[in-house]
């Protein structure tokens, strides 16, 4: 590592960030499910970025907002689901990832686990963890096929309707679902471009199975058989 690149390296105080393990990816692509299970099968800790970012960042969310003249307030859900073209949602939505990621690295400096910490979520972008990694192997990006979002549609009722009260449920709904379809394709191209693995979901594996795959992809760092959990 150059003296350039160390001083682009994040502060690290305890070495905990360049030993994650990163799955990133599509929202319904079953990013969460499968952190669990490994979790499960290998004992490794887990962070979920959807849960941190939706609440325990809230504070710094309204913060950034005073801070830039903005209302404190959440902003509208006419404007953000209904009034708005997917791709200015799915423009804003990538503008805010870097912000929205290091708020995630100072929960993640604080990890000290004696297990492989395991982060998962949509807002763990390629481009913004490429710099920590070691190696491209640490991080899978999973994206869900159309037919398998859609199937998610059906089956998980938090994904079937948009947060807030809106004026035009069904539009916001499809305003929803093509912002998260260019987002999980910005995903791609940038994971693409890094060397990172993609793993596309098309429901024709279980969540089992494509734990399995993710694991065989992570094994490198992982525990050995004898050290793992049942």
């Amino acid at each position: 590592m150059t003296g350039n690149d160390a001083e682009k390296q994040p502060w690290d105080p305890f070495g905990t960030l360049r030993r994650i393990l990163w799955i990133s990816g599509g929202q319904w692509a079953g990013k969460s499910t499968v952190a669990r299970l490994l979790a499960f099968r290998y004992g490794l800790t887990v962070y979920h970025y959807d849960h941190h970012d939706a609440r325990g960042h809230n504070d710094r969310r309204i913060a950034r907002r005073v801070k830039l003249g903005r209302s404190p307030a959440d902003p509208d859900p006419d404007q953000m689901w209904v009034n708005t073209t997917p791709e200015d949602m799915a423009a804003e939505t990538l503008a805010g990832f870097p912000v929205r990621f290091e708020w995630a690295l100072d929960d993640l400096r604080c990890l000290v686990s004696g297990r492989p910490i395991i982060a998962e979520g949509w807002g763990l972008r390629p481009e913004l963890v490429a710099p920590i990694l070691d190696s491209p192997r640490r991080m899978v990006v999973m994206v869900p096929t159309r037919a398998f979002r859609d199937r998610q549609l059906r089956d998980l009722p938090r994904a079937a309707t948009v947060g807030g009260n809106v004026s035009d449920p069904e539009r916001a709904q499809r305003n929803r679902l093509e912002r998260d379809r260019l987002v999980a394709d910005d995903a791609v191209r940038s994971a693409q471009r890094l060397g990172i693995r993609v793993i596309e979901v098309d429901g024709s594996h279980d969540a089992a199975a494509i734990a399995s795959i993710v694991a065989d992809h992570f094994s490198p760092y992982l525990p050995p058989p004898e050290d793992r959990r049942a």
